[in-house]
């Protein structure tokens, strides 16, 4: 017995040393492993964060390729049937000839959130297995290929959050097994696909965020396993299908942010309905809030913001039918009607509350039985800080905007709060350090108010997370103290204050930093050159204040790839531009624009951002603030009001995408570049009050778009130019330069007078001539006569004798 034991001791332990010895067989094919290896190499892997997960980077030619982060294999077959590589850092385009495509049996591919600039190659139907495709956040471009169509057994179609063109492939109507597609932001236009309605196994439609215009289709029941449907903002109009109620598994439906008009009918829609989620919001409805709202009694999110209800009465009782609703947006219903804050507190489970533009009565005993997350109550007449809020100790986000709430804010704000909007009212005194308390705050905006002091040095409490710092238009003084800028913040907003000093070193750490409003205060410092190191900043506004010194030194890099907005006006900059000043203004140049990073509460079906930015700008001479995403549409560069000389770059003309140009009131010389005439999109010039001298560039009278341009006040010379809109323009853009002639100044052109006269004495000497030659044949004398009388006297007949002998 011992020795059978001992030889199987023996055995076993042979057996043991033999499998650490022989290395185990790898379950990754060679051209599987091959091909992975290859498709890692033909991206870039760039992670500016520092902390990503850059899983291809981990990838290790000596061990099974089935193992690598990312990578699933069929355990039998050792084949890749599953990618998953999304959030890794790959930069560079997807390749029509990519070795992923060697791939093909890949089941699932996740490339969520890459950098794969470029578009889509048709080779991508090669990977004909696929049945989960995610491409979203890609960058991609172009048009969507119709070799998509091909991928029969796909049942997940993500391509959301791209920059694609065009229209839906009509080939993807064949993806018969699809049951959810994600299309949105990605950029697509057109009417709504109709190819949609053949795919009867959908259950997830997602179109919002594009470009798409027109009716739904009124046979929208066809679907009938929908149980998502957005195609929130889009330019969808028309009258909203009643088959869309109708289809018994929906959950929800978006149709926020459309032109949808008309009257609102579901039918006999069933007490069993399905649907949670309803979000017909910011449309044309008009009329009274249809009464069949409260029979979906299984409603957890409402949405019926800016409904036009005509100033007419609102039955807010309504509403108390729908037991489980835990979010309520009724802002802006055009009502006249008065409502208690209090009945909404029957809504045992509501924690997301919008009752802006509404006029409210808020009781001092008022008490809300539910933990409320978001409060919005704009705009709603309300005179005092709201106390029942004192209580609400899971408040994340509280608007109380464009009241009129007058003294200071209390001491008690729930330190829950993350989001704070109280913009806009009659808040005085100092900025209260309770504020500092609030710990978890990441959106701050106090602007509009008659704060006073300095602003709280203590905001260093959550120097860490605020994003957002808006203090705009206030009485603030002193310094901006460089402790309290977040190297998290994205928008500082503090114009018009009485702010002194210099600006904040620290801000050079703001790398996600887009909006930065300093305008209208007395901060005296040089240039900020260093600002050109954020690469994301959007917005630089600093008018209006005492900065000084040249706005470019030797060995500056001023490179600003995403500004599309650059006010210095009104300070005391001076020195030359050098001529490739704007080389590297890359959005001003070119067509492509680029995303904000947007601050939202993904509630309401909404997706609002947490706050707004504004920023006053001249356009076509008026000063206009700018409010929202109103400043988007425009890219502004202005220098106006400063001491800068020399010649206006050459390079300007490389700002193609510009819309409004102003570089008055300096003391520029030399001539106009005539590469100006580029901006092709240019609204409104004004290069007025400078030491400009030669002629206007006739090129820029062919500027389509160009409605204001100011010249005045130059030393410019020459015939004006003559085009549509220059015609359009009053004589004071012209003024003040004594050169210039032609419409629309009341001045003839004395070089055309004198050219005139030129062109007339050599006509009479042409006319002498030619009488004398004609008189040679038969006679001097009678040729010489002949030729005085009909020079002197009847030229016009003469030359018409003339022709006819010649």
């Amino acid at each position: 017995m011992m020795i059978t034991l001992t030889k199987w001791s023996l055995c076993f332990i042979f057996c043991l040393a033999h499998s650490t010895l022989v290395p185990a067989k790898h379950l990754c094919l060679p051209d599987q492993k091959d091909a992975l290896s290859e498709f890692k190499n033909e991206f870039y892997v760039h992670d500016p964060t520092g902390y990503g997960e850059k899983k291809t980077t981990k990838w290790k030619n000596n061990t099974d390729c089935c193992s690598w982060d990312g990578v699933s294999c069929d355990p039998k077959t050792g084949v890749v049937v599953k990618l998953d590589l999304h959030g890794s850092f790959l930069n560079g385009p997807l390749r029509s000839k990519s070795s992923l495509f060697r791939l093909q049996h890949l089941q699932s591919l996740y490339l969520r959130s890459n950098n794969l600039s470029g578009i889509l190659p048709d080779s991508i139907s090669n990977l004909k297995y696929l049945t989960f495709l995610d491409l979203g956040h890609c960058n991609l471009f172009g048009k969507i290929p119709s070799s998509l169509g091909n991928l029969s057994h796909l049942t997940t179609l993500d391509l959301s959050y791209n920059h694609f063109t065009g229209e839906l492939p009509d080939s993807m109507g064949h993806l018969n097994k699809l049951e959810k597609l994600c299309l949105g932001r990605a950029g697509l236009s057109g009417n709504f696909p109709y190819l949609l309605l053949n795919l009867s196994s959908l259950m997830w439609i997602e179109l919002g965020s594009n470009q798409f215009k027109g009716m739904l289709p009124s046979n929208m029941s066809s679907l009938s396993k929908l149980e998502v449907f957005d195609v929130s903002e889009n330019a969808f109009s028309g009258i909203v299908p009643s088959s869309l109620f109708m289809i018994s598994s929906l959950v929800e439906l978006n149709l926020g942010r459309n032109h949808f008009n008309g009257p609102l009918e579901i039918g006999n829609i069933s007490s069993v309905s399905k649907l949670q989620n309803l979000y017909i919001g910011k449309n044309n409805f008009s009329g009274p809030i249809p009464g069949f709202i409260s029979k979906l009694i299984g409603l957890s999110e409402l949405s019926l913001s800016s409904w036009n209800t005509g100033k007419g009465i609102v039955d807010f009782s309504i509403f108390l039918h729908l037991k489980s609703l835990t979010s309520l947006d009724l802002s802006y219903l055009n009502t006249r009607s008065m409502v208690d804050l209090s009945i909404f507190s029957n809504l045992k489970l509501l924690s997301v509350l919008d009752l802006s533009g509404i006029h409210l009565n808020i009781s001092l005993t008022l008490h809300f039985p539910s933990p409320m997350i978001m409060l919005v109550l704009s705009s709603c007449n309300i005179d005092e800080f709201p106390k029942f809020l004192e209580n609400q100790t899971s408040l994340m986000y509280l608007d109380i905007s464009a009241n009129q709430i007058e003294g200071q804010i209390p001491e008690w704000l729930p330190n829950s709060l993350i989001v704070f909007i109280a913009s806009d009212n009659q808040f005085s005194g100092e900025i209260p350090r309770a504020i500092c308390e609030l710990d978890n705050l990441y959106t701050l905006v106090l602007s509009n108010n008659n704060f006073s002091g300095f602003i709280p040095k203590c905001f260093e409490m959550f120097n860490s997370s605020l994003l957002i710092l808006h203090l705009s238009n206030n009485s603030l003084s002193g310094v901006i103290p460089e402790e309290i800028i977040s190297d998290r913040l994205i928008s500082l907003d503090v114009g018009g204050n009485l702010l002194s000093g210099k600006l904040p070193k620290s801000l050079i750490n703001c790398t996600q930093l887009q909006f930065l409003n300093v305008e209208d205060n007395i901060i005296n410092d040089k240039f900020p050159s260093w600002l050109s190191l954020l690469p994301n900043l959007q917005i630089l506004v600093l008018r209006s204040n005492e900065f000084y010194g040249p706005i470019f030194s030797p060995g500056d890099s001023l490179i600003f790839p995403k500004l599309r907005i650059f006010d210095i006006s009104d300070n005391s900059f001076s020195g030359v531009l050098p001529s490739d000043y704007f080389v590297g203004w890359s959005v001003m140049s070119s067509v492509v624009d680029i995303d904000d990073i947007r601050l939202v509460f993904g509630i309401l079906g909404d997706n609002r951002e947490s706050y707004q930015r504004s920023v006053v700008m001249t356009i076509k001479g008026v000063e206009r603030e700018l409010v929202g995403s109103g400043y988007k549409i425009y890219k502004n560069f202005d220098i106006s009001g400063n001491r800068l000389e020399g010649d206006i770059p050459e390079s300007i003309g490389l700002l193609k995408e510009l819309i409004l140009l102003n570089m008055s009131n300096n003391a520029f010389t030399g001539h106009i570049p005539p590469s100006l005439p580029n901006l092709r999109n240019l609204q409104s010039l004004d290069l007025s009050k400078n030491k400009l001298s030669g002629k206007i560039p006739p090129e820029l009278g062919k500027l389509t778009f160009l409605s204001l341009m100011n010249f005045s006040y130059n030393n410019l010379e020459g015939l004006i130019p003559q085009g549509t809109q220059i015609e359009t323009q009053n004589s004071s853009s012209f003024a003040g330069n004594p050169g210039l002639c032609g419409v629309p100044l009341q001045v003839t052109c004395g070089g055309e007078e004198e050219e005139e006269e030129t062109k007339q004495e050599k006509e009479q000497q042409v006319f002498s001539w030619m009488a004398a030659a004609l008189g040679y044949v038969p006679g001097v004398v009678y040729g010489l006569t002949i030729g005085h009388i009909l020079s002197s006297y009847r030229r016009d007949w003469f030359m018409k004798i003339f022709h006819y002998f010649a």
